[in-house]
Parts: C-alpha cells; structure tokens; sequence
C-alpha cells in the first residue's frame, strides 16, 4: 500500500493587548520578557496556535477554533504548547503520524533569530514531531507593519499510520 501524505496550512493573528490590559508575549512557546503582549483568549502565541491550526487542517478535524474555541473556558488562558501537544494528540488518536511542521512567524517586533533554536526545541517537543520557525517583517506595511499585531503562516505534513 502507498501512503498517501497530507498537507495542511494553518493561519493565526493576534492584536497587541490593549495599554491598560497588559499581557506577557509568548510566542514560539517561549516567554519574551519586556516585549508587549498579545490579546487573546489562550496565551496569543500565533506561532503555536498557527502550528496546531495546520495539523488539524492536514488531517481534515476541522480547525484551532473548533477544537479550542472560545466556546471552551477550560482554554481561557491556555499555554500554545499546550493547544499544539493536545492538537498532535488528536491528530495522532485519529490514526495519522505527523512528518513535520513550518511556520512563517510576521511582526516588526520581537526579533526572532536569536532565540529560534530554542523555540523549535520547545515546539519540536510539544508536537512530538519537528517543528521549523522562520520569521520576517513586513517592511512595516500592514498591521504587522504598524505593530498593531502579529501573524502566523504554518504548513503540516501528517501520513496514515500503517
């Protein structure tokens, strides 16, 4: 029998917290001390949320919202490693294997690069599945570009168990 891959493609966007609400920013499933947070009903950390988006895509379960929507208290508040881990565990429970993730991460603002091994080690984990972080601006074009936000493009691969 040929096994047959899936691919999929997630997309996440979270507004900056708002001044008089501030938040943490976790991005990548790590935390970026000094650098303004992302509003949102779990963490915001549009890297995972994009990642796990795109495994659920890849399998055809439908998406992040579906899954983890606000409709869903017990995710007020909830890590993206955590959303990520639990979307692999579904994915996984439906009879798929994943292959590899890559997510493109937008924003002006944190400059990723130095800190890009250590969140692919963090998703890598969370996923149980290799995880690629690649990030750019937008020359400040767009609400990346304004910082009003920051966006996240992923892509998965999953294949049926055998």
């Amino acid at each position: 029998m040929t096994i047959v891959p899936r691919t999929g493609i997630g997309v996440d966007v979270h507004a900056y917290a708002p001044d008089d609400a501030p938040q943490p920013l976790w991005l990548g499933g790590l935390l970026w001390e000094g650098e303004r947070g992302l509003a949102g009903h779990s963490d915001g950390d549009a890297v995972a949320h994009a990642a796990a988006d795109a495994l659920f895509s890849a399998a055809g379960m439908g998406d992040l919202g579906t899954h983890f929507g606000t409709s869903r208290p017990e995710y007020a508040g909830a890590s993206g490693t955590t959303l990520l881990a639990e979307a692999a565990r579904i994915v996984r429970s439906a009879g798929l294997e994943i292959g590899n993730i890559a997510v493109q991460f937008v924003a002006q603002r944190p400059v990723f690069s130095p800190r890009r091994e250590e969140s692919e080690r963090v998703l890598s984990a969370a996923a149980g599945a290799p995880v690629s972080v690649s990030a750019t601006t937008s020359d400040h074009l767009g609400f990346t570009g304004r910082r009003e936000g920051v966006a996240a493009v992923a892509t998965a691969l999953v294949y049926p168990v055998q």
